[in-house]
């Protein structure tokens, strides 16, 4: 099975990208209906790096992994993957692209019915024409590389929420990606699962030269495997760095996420009308 790269633009209008980014926003606007979710942002994913996103919940961090998806077109600005201005693409470019990007969904995803074997060949049945023993040796090869060949046969009812999460890693590698998302891959894990998760991620993008884009809550383990850290909030990027970098930032609202302080920027109460509002007097 040949790995088709995505294949540059060549509209000359287009401004070069930056030369080491995979993915790149540009000035991106996006939201839902009226409420802007992200204002203007400007983010670029090295090639070859995994860039972790982080935030507060609603910060904006799903969103752009829907946006490099193209399952939200951004209200202005560009999101560019290896050149490529994503929202110029029509069905059959989309869908080219979409093939070379893996996506782990929270919590795995994997479909009840069929077995772990067959949860890693869907793709491969639904993209290619190969023969039946290359497609198993194939998902055999991926299953090995996150070590549950030993479980081919078994229904994802019948093992851990650590190996269902495993399973759906290797199901997002079957067709050799350029481009992995992850959405919370370490949520709902014991810390024995989530530190497995953690190291097959940073393996797998180092061994296959991928370039990643992880959002998560998790500090320790995002820390752990990041080799770049942008943090959202209210809309726009509060911070971006290195690991070390921020937890060394004395910027506030940094100091208040990686510290995981209850006191800080970011407040426990939704702000509210004034108190005369909750008994209906209105002044």
């Amino acid at each position: 099975m040949t790995n088709q790269a995505i294949s540059p633009a060549t509209d000359s209008a287009l401004p070069p990208q930056s030369p080491d980014a995979f993915v790149e926003l540009r000035g991106v606007t996006c939201g839902y209906g009226d409420r802007v979710i992200l204002k203007n942002i400007d983010l670029v994913v090295p090639r070859g790096k995994l860039v972790a996103l982080m935030g507060v919940s609603g910060g904006g961090k799903t969103t752009v992994l829907r946006l490099i998806g193209r399952q939200l077109s951004p209200m202005k600005g560009q999101v560019l993957i290896n050149g490529v201005d994503i929202a110029g693409l029509d069905a059959a470019g989309l869908m080219a692209a979409r093939r070379r990007m893996g996506m782990l969904f929270q919590f795995g995803a994997l479909f009840t019915d069929l077995s772990v074997f067959e949860n890693v060949a869907f793709p491969l049945r639904e993209h290619t024409r190969l023969p039946e023993s290359i497609l198993r040796d194939l998902v055999l090869m991926k299953l090995n590389a996150v070590g549950l060949r030993g479980a081919r046969d078994l229904l994802p009812s019948e093992i851990s929420g650590g190996m269902a999460r495993r399973v759906a890693l290797a199901r997002a590698m079957a067709l050799d990606p350029e481009l992995m998302l992850y959405d919370e891959p370490f949520a709902g894990l014991d810390p024995i699962s989530m530190g497995v998760a953690a190291r097959l991620i940073r393996e797998l993008n180092d061994t296959m030269g991928l370039t990643s884009v992880l959002v998560s809550h998790d500090v320790d383990e995002s820390f752990l495997i990041a080799d770049h850290v942008v943090l959202l909030a209210n809309g726009s990027i509060a911070a971006q760095g290195t690991p070390k970098e921020l937890r060394a930032s004395e910027d506030p609202l940094v100091r208040q996420f990686v510290q995981a302080a209850p006191d800080g920027p970011v407040q426990f109460q939704y702000p509210a009308p004034d108190a005369g509002h909750d008994y209906g007097v209105r002044g």
